[in-house]
């Protein structure tokens, strides 16, 4: 790629929305860390012209909190013009979560608080920190990955995620992929998740021809790559248990049961 292709009006202005809370985060001392595909596009600045090309926008942003802030939020967001929703679903208690909208622009916030509690469950309350600006390159590979009914704006993300970055062994501008393989050895649905949607990854740059040839490998390379520190990681005894159970039991909880 000679020259960057500019991100849609829509995607320029929520990233810069994004970056705005962060630093008025930073300065009222409120520990939150940026997730979903605005981190991904602000982390990938070589790849994020992939967004553009296949029609991806950004359209709200994510956040993880630490529960301590929980209370502060609305002093934060509140002078930026955001406004709390009342109703964020049954399944969230008070500490969990936090959706606010913005009165001029209509831009929405989702705020998470120690977890993230999707199809899966991931544990943020010793990761909050493992990057100064969004959760770790691990942590949004697993944020995409855990959704069982994964569709193409988020296999998108994951390309341009895997374009930009290599594979590690720790969180320093890496996807460490011992955080990844160790994690999914003690919970075999979200392995099993995990797996099949990295699989699918596989088969999805031939569709975009702004993806050069020798990148597509690139991806499906770093696939591979985490693939096989996943399945050569010894798992735990509950992990095969729950193994020789398979997808005869439900493995995942329903997203959209759960907020209904």
């Amino acid at each position: 790629m000679s020259t960057p292709i500019e991100l849609d009006e829509n995607s320029t202005t929520i990233l810069a929305e994004g970056r705005r809370i962060l630093n008025a985060a930073a300065q009222n001392h409120v520990n939150i860390r940026w997730m979903g595909a605005g981190a991904i596009a602000t982390h990938s600045p070589r790849f994020r012209y992939l967004l553009k090309e296949t029609g991806r926008r950004l359209t709200d942003l994510d956040f993880m909190g630490s529960s301590k802030d929980f209370d502060r939020m609305q002093g934060l967001l509140e002078p930026l013009g955001y406004q709390p929703m009342r109703w964020v679903g049954e399944a969230y208690t008070v500490g969990e979560r936090s959706i606010y909208v913005h009165g001029t622009t209509g831009i929405k916030i989702d705020i998470f608080f120690d977890q993230l509690k999707m199809c899966h469950t991931i544990d943020f309350r010793k990761r909050l920190d493992a990057d100064p600006l969004t959760i770790s390159l691990a942590d949004l590979l697993l944020e995409k990955m855990q959704i069982v009914r994964i569709n193409e704006k988020d296999i998108i993300d994951t390309i341009v995620l895997l374009s930009e970055h290599d594979i590690g062994k720790n969180d320093n501008e890496t996807i460490n992929v011992d955080y990844i393989s160790n994690l999914l050895s003690q919970d075999w649905g979200f392995y099993y998740t995990v797996t099949t949607n990295l699989n699918k990854i596989k088969d999805y740059p031939s569709k975009y021809p702004g993806l050069a040839p020798e990148n597509m490998e690139n991806v499906r390379g770093k696939v591979d790559e985490i693939l096989q520190a996943i399945e050569t990681r010894p798992k735990s005894s509950s992990w095969k248990f729950r193994a020789r159970i398979g997808t005869r039991k439900k493995w995942y909880v329903d997203v959209e049961e759960m907020i209904r």
